[in-house]
């Protein structure tokens, strides 16, 4: 297999692995906001957005993979 291939094994991978922890995080993001934990709420909120926005250069590494760029 060379590194293209692996490449597009791994991107939809990480994507899907990132989905359940932002998921993950989002969750307990509440929790703590419940328990009144504000700062610990927050930096879980933005660590389930950092995610996201990894998601999203993710995504356009696997759009330049499908088109050969």
């Amino acid at each position: 297999m060379d590194q293209i291939e692996k490449l597009a094994q791994l991107v939809p991978h990480w994507i899907e692995h990132n989905e359940a922890h932002a998921g993950q995080f989002a969750e307990w993001s509440e929790r703590a906001l419940e328990a009144g934990l504000t700062e610990v709420a927050g930096s879980l909120a933005e660590a389930a957005n950092a995610l996201a926005r990894a998601n999203e250069s993710l995504e356009l590494a696997r759009g330049g993979l499908a088109e050969g760029d």
